[in-house]
């Protein structure tokens, strides 16, 4: 039998607190008054005192409102008919179609038992040489891109959404201003990448609270398809807004702030999530990429700090590109020696010679004089970052190795290259 409470203990930010028996941490409630209904969730326990999130903010709700627990926690629709479909940070249609009421399922459940786990094997291909040749991206791997306010992480994530060699896109967004919000629904419904979409949408006019439950909707979807047998990308942006949710959250609810004031249990509550990326033996795959925004690019700020203990390496986006220092996907050695036999010693060997590059860039900056080897490095360079480090490119894998040996073809000599003879007989250039 379902309670229903009738007075409100106290009302603070989108917090209430009611006094109420038998319920469960993370239960569904309802929260009937003058406006309507709202929806909320159980979010802290203190012996007979209930505290509660209101989706839709307390904005219009009073202490004389009715309060009833549903006994279940927060739930999804999953069925197929999600693809093509968007939704708001609360699971309601913000596409004006119709709800989806079937088939529900629990969000933010346990992630999955590494014994049904594999080890990581399988590519993602993307398209975008930056990642695929240098920096390849595995399945069930779970990568954040750094970056700073400003750069153009969302256009990443909305070529990764239309090109990447998945089953299931599933596209998460935290604090999206509205036109970011439009871009990506114009973008990937002119690319015809919509028909294998479902986008979870909170933008930075929705109530704070939806901003927390974003991933969680996000990825509980993204690992029913896994477990249907697809091969799914779980695309996030911006993780260092769902923090901020959940620091203010944490605020509200008066709890002992932590570094910067975010709550002490920032680590394990975005392990909780990224932990959800996964490659079944027998099932699919879940892959997360998430964007991590760095305020005043620093890495030490608390939300990318606890995010590289808890990740497989990370994509640093500075200054409209991938950079190749830094940016890291630690398991690319588990499917690079599969993709083709020049790939390992052309990756290296190119990144070697860019950093020579930036080495002589800084020497004519102060005025050195340049050597024949220099004027090689500085064609190089350019070159490197014109054809292969652009973002607009858009090449297969196969295609970006080719034209890494052209690029060194037509800058050094065989011999420079510092690439094994057998390599260098198979794959340079013919003149």
């Amino acid at each position: 039998m379902q309670k229903v409470y009738t007075k409100i203990e106290s009302i603070v930010g989108n917090v209430i607190t009611v006094t109420a028996s038998g319920v469960r941490n993370g239960d569904l409630a309802e929260v009937r008054g003058k406006n309507g209904l709202s929806y909320a969730n159980v979010i802290k326990l203190d012996r007979d005192k209930v505290s509660l999130q209101v989706f839709s903010g307390t904005q219009g709700v009073s202490t004389g409102d009715s309060v009833r627990f549903l006994g279940f926690p927060l739930r999804v629709s999953y069925t197929e008919a999600l693809l093509g479909r968007v939704f708001d940070g609360s699971g309601k249609p913000r596409d004006n179609g119709p709800e989806l009421n079937e088939n529900m399922i629990d969000i933010a459940g346990p992630s999955v038992n590494p014994a049904r786990r594999i080890i990581p094997r399988r590519m993602v291909r993307t398209g975008i040489p930056m990642i695929d040749m240098f920096n390849t991206l595995v399945e069930s791997q779970k990568l954040p891109i750094f970056s700073v306010s400003g750069e153009p992480y969302n256009q990443l994530l909305a070529r990764i959404a239309m090109q990447a060699e998945v089953d299931i896109i599933v596209l998460g967004g935290m604090g999206l201003k509205y036109d970011d919000y439009l871009f990506f629904r114009s973008t990937l419904e002119k690319s015809g990448a919509m028909s294998r979409t479902v986008m979870f949408i909170h933008t930075a006019s929705d109530p704070t609270v939806e901003c927390t439950l974003v991933p969680d909707l996000a990825l509980a979807v993204a690992e029913r398809f896994a477990l249907d047998g697809k091969r799914v990308l779980c695309l996030l942006t911006d993780m260092t807004n769902y923090c901020d949710a959940q620091k203010e959250m944490a605020i509200t609810m008066d709890q002992v702030p932590s570094n910067r004031g975010y709550p002490g249990d920032l680590y394990s509550t975005l392990a909780a999530r990224y932990e959800k990326a996964v490659d079944f033996d027998d099932a699919g795959s879940l892959t997360i990429l998430a964007v991590t925004t760095m305020p005043g690019d620093d890495v030490t700020h608390p939300v990318p700090d606890n995010t590289g203990y808890i990740t497989e390496g990370q994509f640093y986006l500075r200054n409209g590109h991938i950079e190749p220092f830094g940016s890291l996907s630690r398991l690319k050695q588990q499917v690079n020696a599969s993709t083709r036999d020049d790939h390992r010693a052309l990756m290296d060997a190119m990144i070697k010679l860019y950093a020579a590059y930036k080495d002589t860039l800084e020497k004519k900056s102060m005025g050195f004089m340049m050597s024949d080897w220099d004027e090689k490095l500085l064609r190089y360079g350019q070159m490197f970052e014109t054809q292969l480090m652009d973002l607009s490119v858009n090449i297969p894998l196969e295609s970006a190795l080719d034209l890494g040996w052209k690029i060194l073809a037509s800058c050094f000599e065989k011999n420079e290259t510092g690439l094994k003879t057998s390599l260098i007989e198979k794959y340079w250039p013919e003149e």
